[in-house]
């Protein structure tokens, strides 16, 4: 099996600590998924509106504990198939969920190869499964906003998935790694965007103060694979603030947007 570029990239150059990077509940297909430039600028994922689903519980959570990390990630797992399921419907394109494998040390196997040191989450378009790194010290943090914000990037991997967009950048030849960064960050770029559109959707639901969102947004810094801290700040805000898929054309903004 072919390992996609776009998860080797991603996951060997993540360094950022809270960011990334059997399938069942196949719905009828309404329509082809799109492909090349249409896929990137055109989707019909970007037409449909505002996530429409706006409930999400948050488990409880203990600090420091691996168990109820896991339960709390396998609980929104829920919510986020729920939720782009309805989305995936309105655009009339083919849905499946991801898997989820939560793993306590690096090195295990994802279907894009072993998990690499320096992130947090990994997904892999192969097999369509987050692999989902608990390690001290997002557990540490576990009652902020990270593993909910990282898991919603991770399945914004999958929408990317699903619509045809990662295949349409991962299809395309590039001369070397550096040709390639531009168009990497522009899908690690509209993944944060993505997450942002779906906590931003269910927000209210959370009970969560707007600062637990703002410490999320003033974690990021500058990474080669996912681009400046700025920017990674103004798309997972940009989602947050629209809490829709159209906010999150990375591949039609300025270059000072995706850098």
């Amino acid at each position: 099996m072919r390992i996609p570029l776009i998860a080797l990239l991603s996951g060997v150059l993540a360094s950022m600590l809270f960011a990334g990077t059997a399938v069942a509940g196949v719905t009828e297909q309404s329509g082809p998924v799109p492909t090349g430039n249409r896929a990137l600028t055109d989707n019909p994922i970007y037409k449909t509106g505002k996530l429409e689903f706006k409930q999400c519980a948050e488990q409880p959570v203990k600090p420091d504990d691996l168990d109820s990390s896991r339960v709390y990630l396998e609980f929104l797992m829920d919510c986020l198939d729920r939720s782009w399921q309805d989305q995936f419907t309105k655009a009339k394109l083919p849905f499946s969920k991801p898997r989820l494998e939560t793993i306590s040390r690096i090195g295990r196997s994802t279907g894009c190869g072993k998990f690499p040191e320096g992130a947090q989450a990994l997904y892999c378009p192969a097999n369509k499964k987050i692999t989902f790194l608990l390690s001290p010290a997002i557990l540490s943090q576990s009652t902020e906003l990270f593993l909910f914000q990282v898991m919603a990037h991770e399945y914004g991997h999958h929408v990317q998935q699903l619509s045809g967009i990662m295949g349409t950048v991962d299809g395309r030849k590039y001369k070397n790694v550096k040709a390639f960064l531009p168009e990497l960050r522009k899908i690690e770029l509209q993944a944060e965007c993505l997450s942002g559109a779906f906590i931003g959707s269910v927000w209210q639901s959370l009970g969560r103060r707007q600062s637990d969102f703002t410490y999320v947004l003033n974690a990021a810094y500058d990474t080669a694979s996912h681009g400046k801290a700025a920017n990674i700040a103004y798309w997972l805000k940009r989602g947050f603030d629209q809490e829709g898929p159209g906010a999150c054309d990375t591949f039609s903004a300025p270059k000072s947007k995706v850098a």
